[in-house]
């Protein structure tokens, strides 16, 4: 719960933020230019679909790996963890010419 003033009033509101933080191996990839031509439809794709924000945020120098950050916000808690957990079975469904390596699920 977060307090909030507008107008001078006080308000009350309800937020959840949640993080998604995913590992890929991108087999075969042999340049950095190939590495973001396999990545970013699939930062376009996902945007698309769950819209959230997303980023590639670590890595970025190698070839066939990278680390790809998921944020959503909502007032449900529930919502924002099933949501994210729908998001990493699409991407094991969707994208099989990456291997999920690892995930991980903040909730703030």
């Amino acid at each position: 719960m977060h307090l909030v003033e507008l107008g001078g009033l006080l308000r009350v509101y309800q937020m959840a933020a949640g993080l998604l933080t995913l590992h890929f191996l991108i087999p075969g990839c042999t340049s950095l230019k190939e590495k973001r031509s396999r990545i970013k439809p699939v930062l376009a794709r996902l945007r698309r679909e769950y819209n959230i924000s997303i980023a590639e945020v670590d890595l970025l120098d190698r070839w066939q790996e990278d680390v790809i950050a998921c944020s959503m916000v909502s007032n449900d808690p529930n919502h924002v963890r099933s949501s994210l957990d729908q998001l990493v079975h699409f991407i094991e469904t969707h994208f099989r010419d990456l291997e999920l390596l690892d995930h991980r699920i903040e909730l703030l």
